[in-house]
């Protein structure tokens, strides 16, 4: 699937399932570059792993457990699953989010609201990959070694401005 289809199909329906304040071009380039930096929105499926949807969201993380439980999210993700007809229950959502672009993407847009600072300005890849790393918390950056910590960088760095470039054409 290209940027423009899953930010299409996905991503702007989601966004208009929240808050207005929530949808910015920020967040839309956040969604995709995380997307391409954990599926290439290619695998709903984790290949060596539990996780689920583009945004390979584990049934106790912060995609669906956290946003849940979350102060600031947990109203609005009830409300998003409500909107997809998926019962707020952490199981459920876990399955829902194999074959729902939209909730997944909502739900990946709440995780990013839950983090306290600010969604990262037009060209700020170091903020973006900082947010990136609070609040997916990928397991290869913090079990690999050196090289490969500056490999998972560097494919931030491209998948950043990948989708840069569909955001601000």
């Amino acid at each position: 699937m290209t940027l423009s289809e899953i930010r299409r199909s996905a991503i702007e329906p989601a966004l208009l399932l929240l808050p207005a304040k929530m949808c910015s071009p920020q967040a839309e380039v956040m969604l995709l570059a995380i997307g391409l930096q954990e599926s290439r929105f290619v695998h709903r499926r984790q290949i060596k792993g539990p996780a689920r949807s583009f945004w390979q969201a584990e049934l106790g993380g912060g995609m669906v457990h956290g946003v849940l439980r979350h102060h600031l999210t947990s109203e609005l993700a009830v409300g998003l699953c409500d909107a997809r007809g998926v019962q707020p229950v952490n199981e459920h959502i876990y399955t829902a989010i194999d074959n729902d672009d939209v909730l997944a993407a909502g739900l990946a847009r709440l995780l990013l609201w839950s983090d306290p600072g600010k969604l990262p300005s037009k060209g700020d890849v170091d903020a973006a990959w900082q947010l990136y790393l609070r609040t997916w918390r990928p397991g290869a950056h913090s079990r690999g070694d050196q090289a490969q910590k500056d490999e998972l960088r560097a494919k931030w760095g491209r998948n950043y401005a990948a989708a840069e470039r569909v955001v601000y054409p």
